[in-house]
Formats: C-alpha cells, structure tokens, sequence
C-alpha cells in the first residue's frame, strides 16, 4: 500500500485499474504525488513544483533553499482550487509506425492549485494509461505569471529500492554511449567508467542519467522514466539521490544557467512512467505518442518509407574521405577557388562513386540513395568554432548535382540530401530556405541533418530550450517544403512525429558509426528498444556484413561487434521508415542470399507483436507489413547464448505460410566467426513452434509468406 500523503487526497485509477494514482498537498503546501500497480508501490510520495529565477545570476545553480521565496516558488504554499476528472478514449491511425491504428485511452485528473500569497495559480495535468503515466506543469494565463524564467524544475520520481538501471551518464552535448546495466547505488562509483568511453566528457553530477531510463524492481517489474512532447523547453536528465533512491529532474539549461524562459499559457512536456510486470510491454507502449498532439500536416501522402543506401559507411571507416581536398586549411564560403587546387583523390562523394551506389539502388530496388560530403566546406569544418561554415547548395568541382539528379531519376532512384551543420545553428537558419528550395528543385524528399561538434552561438549546449526550439524550426520549416527529416546528434526524440510525421528518424543515440571507432557492446541493440526508442524511431544504419574494418581501412581495427544474422534482425527489432542498407554494396555482392532479407523487408507496420523481451539480453519482435499478408520475425540476443522459443500463433488461422529462417550458423560468434550464417525454408502454420539459438551478439530473422 502506499504511504499516506497527507492532506487533500485525490485518487486516479487507470480504466483497467491497475494504476492508481494518488494526489495531496503537505503541510507545507507542496503538491505531491504516488503511484501503484496492481497493489505494488512504484513511485513512493514525491514532491512536485518548479522554482523561479531571481535577479541574479549567481542564483541559478545554487541549491534550493531551505526557507521558500514567495517570489520565485512555484513549489510550495499552494492550496487546492478544484479537481476535475474525465476520461478519453479514441482510436488513431499513424502516417508510418509500428502498427495501423492506436488505441488511446486514458483518464485525466485535472488539479487546480492557487498560491494565495502570491495570487499565482497552476494546473497539475495527470494521465493514466493502462500501462503507465503522464503528467505535466501548466500555466494558466493570469496577471502574476506572465512572463517567466525556470531555475530549476523539482519534480521526483522516489522508486522504492536499489533497483537495477539500464542508464547512460548524464550529457548535454552527446547521447552517444554504451549502456551500463547496474545497481542505481552502483552509478556513482560507474559513470567516469561511462563517460570515458565517448568522445564528449561534459561536466555533469556523478549521479546524473539520460532518459529514456530503463529500470528493474527486485520482484519483477519493469519502469521506463521519460518525456513526451518536448516543446519549448530544456531536456530532462534525471539526477539520482542514490541513498534514498529518489531521482529529481534536470533540465539541460541555457548558456546563461537558467531551465526556460515561458510565457503563459503554456505548459511543460509530459513526464512519462511506464511499469509492467511484463518487459513486453514496455517497447511496445504508445503512451509517448498518445502524449503528443494530432498531425498538423493535412495532407501527408508526400511523406512515404524510405529504405536507402549511401555513401556513408566508407568515410565512417575511413576508406574515403568526406573533404574533396588536403589544401584548404582556411575555406571561406563564397570565396574560395576550388578548381583552383589539387583533389587528394580520397573523396567519396564524386560523380562516379554516385553513381555506383545510384546503380546498386536500382537494380535491388532500394527507393533513395544518401551523399554525404558532396558541398564544399568540408576541410575545415569542424573544431574550429566556424560559424559560416557550409552554405548547403554548391557542391565540390567533382560532385555533378544536375547530372546526378537526372541520373537518378533516370533509374527511379531519390536522391537524399546531406546536411552537416557543425552545430553552427546561426549558420543553418540563415541557408535553410535556400538549402530546401534546392531539394525541391533536384525533387530530394529527405534531408539528413547533422549537429557534430560545439554549439554556435557559443556556450549553448546540444538540448537546451533554444537549440530544440530551432530542432523543431527546422522540422516545421522542412514541413513547408515537404521535405522529411532524418536528425542526427539532435535532441532525443519524444513522440513528436506524430504532430510532425515529416521527423522520419532520429539517430540520438550510439549508431553503427561507433562499431568503426573502437565498436559497441554486444547486446546494446537489445538495449535500445528500451530505451531510446521509447521515443521515436532511430536511423540505426544496420546491415553491416563485413565486420573486419581493417579490410576497409588498414589504419583502423575497429570490429563491428555483431553476427550478420544479428544484422538482418535489426531491420525487424529497431523498426523505423528509413532503413539504410549501411554497408559497403560490394560486401553485399559476397553475400546475396543473406542480402535478399533486406531487400524483402518492409518498412511500414499494420501490427507489431513483442514475443519475447528482457532489456540488455534478447528481444524478439513479430511484425505484419501494411497492406500485405507478409510477416517478419527478428531477434537479437546479448552477450551471451540465447535459446528463442516462440509460437507462431500470430498468423493466420487455417494458412500455411513459407518460413525463410537467417540464423546464426552453430559455430558464429559476433568475434570470431561473425558471419557464419544459416538459411532454411520450413512451411509454418499458427500452431507452428520455433525454437532458435542466438550466439553472443546474434540473432535470427524470419520472412513468413502465405503458400497455397
């Protein structure tokens, strides 16, 4: 049961009833609140409220004080006003996504608080899903909190025990980590461990983590920790008093300190808890969805799946370069010459190269291909705190945009824009019309968009307020010229595809680029769909069959650290509508059977099935493409041998279906024997059994094919 909360109990259950939640306010004023499932404490009482910034600087990183200032609490003093209560319930259906339609049901309390002191009022908004929560601040419109600065955001989550954590260090520049699994009173002693392992060493609390945070209770259950809807405001990290277990928001903070500048009305993003007893039931969620608004794109029959290749992975591995020559240590954009200098003839993105991969796309029937490193300013773009630093619209002497566009076209092929910004925000803004209406004239319906390096302005760091106010510029700019949106190093993402379908993936998280410096852990894919794709999809780049990078690059001897079944299977557990085919195509030449899955597989969902799940070991997910009677099965297991048991009862009843079973062969091993692979045929029906070893760092894929 639940601790007491003190005065002015309101209670609201789920429409299952499993959750219930409990309101009160405390002797001092401050709003609090609890949650259960199913008779079993998830969230102990914890406070809520936000605090203001005074006049001073100094003030907004300082501790909260002990005695409240009426002028900048909004954390206590409170008393309550009204409480409504409704309930909702619609069904949906999503431009792209993991399944047709969803369900979106829930009830609402509405708490109305009124701080008399100050005659300022606030709205406390709950939300209770059958699988979980969200709640958020409000600011009603009112003569005493009009405009306003945040210093710090109070809300707690206080779990009840050292639970175990599937985390990431606090960061607010990068969320490019590995996931570290451990006690929560284990991350202190653990997180320079983390950080060492990536590039970026950004000064965070030693307790600090990322969302979405994964966590496992002792007796069985499974909370997630994350936000949906982030507008115009800082991302939350959370912050772990790691003796009594309570975690306390973190708002990534502007240049000068502060956690937002609003105006009423408004209201902060949704802060989202999802519990089960069941992993499955985590991935499989749509409560950050549900959370955000309905698609403000009316007519979105332009945005359309993409699966792609490009001219990527041999500069990730140093095979070729993204810079067209060694001679320019100064570029100046608009003024320099370069047909004036000498090419190094390591440049991958030349008109010949293109059109390799423009062939290959073609002829395996891949919708677009992506080029990176086509526009000048490549020599000296990064590090160097350049704020004009590329203008997105002249390519480099050996790069024929006319001629690759009508090449493309030629073979039905898309061509997919480029945009690295090297964090220069000023930069992009000041190009972005010019650099769409481009893409609209050479008819590129994507961009993917790059945020590497420092923020320009100067000071600002990856996930404030104002550099995910021009994240989301950028989208809804993208969205006037009907252009879809793949963001890398952007913020991470938060079910705002929905209100912006056109965001067609995010990358926000570790990607294949980092098994070509120095690789990633085994099982970290089966981390992932616990994590950062709570949020929204991820542009993961799979497909990698050469594992062996010095073969590509004899300076690096990096090893992807997956088997290639293990590959073919995240075309299935890491669903997204942009799929990259992300290796070599040559490699792809050396193995034709195993490539024909990703040929095969769909990118856009009438349903999806969690068969199996536990976060950091193995996930196996069953999905049903869109319009067709096909299924795919994929699994990806850990860092150690998994035996996969699973029913097809999934299928249709009274069908028999062809199985094309990619497994790991008996002897792989994602180290030293990555791609031994199996291929076999079975014919399946509903009643169908399956039982399949994954190696360490494997995993299986399945095309299921109605037969006659």
């Amino acid at each position: 049961m639940l601790v007491s909360l003190g005065m002015h109990g309101q209670t609201l259950k789920s429409p299952n009833g499993n959750f219930v939640l409990e309101f009160s306010i405390n002797e001092k004023g401050s709003p609090l609140y609890a949650l259960s499932y199913k008779g079993k404490p998830v969230i102990q009482p914890s406070r809520l409220g936000l605090e203001l910034a005074g006049g001073s600087k100094t003030e907004f990183n300082a501790e909260i004080r002990k005695q409240a200032d009426p002028k900048t609490s909004l954390y206590d003093g409170f008393s309550l006003a009204s409480v409504k209560h409704s309930a909702f319930d619609e069904t949906w259906e999503p431009v792209w996504g993991e399944t047709k339609t969803i369900r979106n049901h829930y009830n609402e309390m509405e708490v109305s608080l009124r701080q008399n002191s100050t005659e300022r009022s606030l709205t406390l908004r709950f939300r209770l899903f059958d699988d979980g929560l969200g709640f958020r601040y409000e600011f009603p419109a009112q003569k005493n909190l009009s405009y306003f600065v945040l210093r710090e955001e109070l809300t707690e989550f206080a779990l009840t025990g050292d639970h175990t954590a599937y985390w990431i260090p606090g960061d607010y520049d990068t969320q490019e980590y590995d996931y570290t699994i451990s006690r929560l009173s284990e991350i202190r002693k653990l997180t320079e461990a983390a950080k060492t392992d990536n590039l970026s060493q950004t000064s965070f609390s030693p307790t600090g983590v990322q969302t979405a945070l994964q966590l496992k209770t002792q007796d069985g259950l499974y909370i997630n920790i994350h936000e949906a809807a982030l507008l115009n405001y800082g991302c939350m990290h959370l912050e772990l008093d790691d003796k009594n277990f309570v975690f306390r928001s973190w708002i990534t903070p502007d240049a000068n300190g502060t956690r937002g500048h609003l105006q009423a009305p408004s209201a902060t993003p949704w802060r989202t808890v999802i519990v089960s007893d069941d992993a499955r039931d985590i991935p499989a969620s749509h409560i950050t969805l549900n959370l955000n608004e309905p698609s403000k794109i009316k007519d979105p029959s332009w945005i359309k799946p993409m699966k792609y290749v490009g001219v990527w992975w041999e500069m990730i591995t140093g095979k070729s370069e993204w810079s067209y020559t060694y001679d320019l240590p100064a570029v100046q954009i608009g003024k320099t010459d370069y047909t004036r200098v000498k090419p190094h003839g390591r440049h991958g993105a030349t008109t010949e190269n293109v059109k390799r991969y423009i062939d290959f796309a073609a002829r395996h029937g891949f919708d677009g291909v992506l080029v990176e490193g086509w526009n000048i300013g490549w020599e000296d773009w990064f590090g160097n705190s350049k704020d004009f630093v590329f203008d997105f619209v002249t390519p480099y002497p050996d790069f024929d945009l006319e001629g690759i566009y009508r090449y493309a076209k030629s073979k039905g092929v898309k061509m997919i824009m480029h945009h690295e910004t090297s964090s220069s925000i000023r930069n992009y803004e000041r190009h972005l019309d010019k650099a769409y209406q481009l893409m609209n004239k050479y008819e590129y319906p994507a961009v993917k968009s790059g945020y590497v390096g420092d923020i320009i302005p100067r000071g600002e760091n990856h996930y404030s307020q104002w550099i995910n106010n021009h994240y989301q510029y950028a989208l809804e700019k993208a969205a006037e010229y009907k252009i879809m949106v793949n963001a890398h190093e952007a913020v991470r993402p938060t079910g705002l595809s929905r209100t912006y379908p056109n965001l067609i993936g995010n990358e926000s998280a570790r990607g294949t680029e980092y098994q070509a410096f120095g690789g990633s852990k085994p099982n970290h894919v089966s981390v992932l769909p616990f994590t950062r794709l709570i949020g929204g999809p991820m542009d993961y780049t799979p497909g990698i069959f050469e594992m062996d990078i010095s073969k590509m690059n004899p300076n690096n001897k990096s090893h992807v650290n997956a088997t290639l079944a293990n590959q073919l299977a995240l075309y299935v557990t890491l669903s997204s509508p942009l799929q990259m085919a992300a290796d070599l195509i040559e490699n792809y030449g050396r193995f034709p059977d195993a490539f024909q899955f990703i040929k095969d597989v769909a990118l856009d969902w009438e349903k999806s099935i969690y068969l199996e799940a536990e976060p950091g070991e193995y996930i196996t997910v069953a999905r049903k493409a869109k319009n067709s009677d096909q299924w795919f099965v994929g699994n990806t297991g850990g860092n150690t041998p998994f035996t996969s048991d699973i029913s097809f009862d999934f299928l249709d009843a009274g069908k028999r279906y062809e199985a094309i079973i990619y497994s790991d062969a008996k002897d792989a091993h994602y180290k030293d024997n990555p791609q031994a692979y199996e291929i076999r045929k079975e014919i399946v029906t509903s009643g169908s059994r399956l039982k399949q070893v994954s190696v360490p760092g494997g995993g299986y894929a399945i095309s299921l094919k109605p037969v006659k």
